[in-house]
């Protein structure tokens, strides 16, 4: 896996400041992305364990909510399996903190209706995640007042919450 850039002081990708890991490699290719050069699986650099550990130092400080990850697109196979392990290690060391997964796939459909089923460890991956913002980027339906997405089709889902209650459950800010 690869990854494109590490933003070590975000706001914009979620509440509070953040850590952001943009991962390289998209299928999806929306109109109008705003990170098309990460659609290439080898752009950026290798995502190795000295990556993990400065991800890991730059989670340390308190006023740090949580780490939010995009790309590319952090549910594409190899990537969200280059991911597991690494966001296992997140949450043993900061279980206080959240993180937050953008992805172009739709969670009831992509997520649970096929990746969970076609791959059990899609589970475990989806337990360390907090929040999930779905769905492609819609060039029609950009919308620049919408909280932490960018058009009106993507959705902020509590991904506990949903699985606990068997519904997709929305954040509120």
């Amino acid at each position: 896996m690869y990854y494109a850039e590490i933003k070590n002081c975000d706001i914009a990708n979620g509440p509070g400041v953040r850590v952001t890991l943009f991962v390289s490699g998209c299928t999806h290719h929306c109109e109008a992305c705003f990170n098309e050069m990460a659609w290439d699986f080898t752009y950026g650099e290798p995502f190795d364990e000295q990556v993990e550990e400065q991800l890991i130092t730059l989670l340390q400080p308190e006023y740090i909510a949580g780490l939010t990850l995009l790309g590319g697109e952090p549910l594409e196979y190899v990537n969200w399996q280059g991911l597991l392990p690494f966001l296992k290690k997140v949450k043993e060391r900061y279980p206080e903190k959240n993180i937050w997964c953008y992805t172009g796939y739709r969670f009831e459909e992509d997520i649970l209706g096929k990746f969970c089923v076609q791959w059990k460890e899609m589970w475990d991956f989806l337990s360390y995640i907090d929040v999930i913002v779905d769905g492609e980027f819609i060039l029609e339906q950009k919308e620049i007042s919408l909280q932490f997405r960018g058009s009106g089709n993507q959705r902020i889902i509590l991904v506990k919450e949903s699985l606990a209650s068997g519904q997709t459950m929305l954040w509120q800010a």
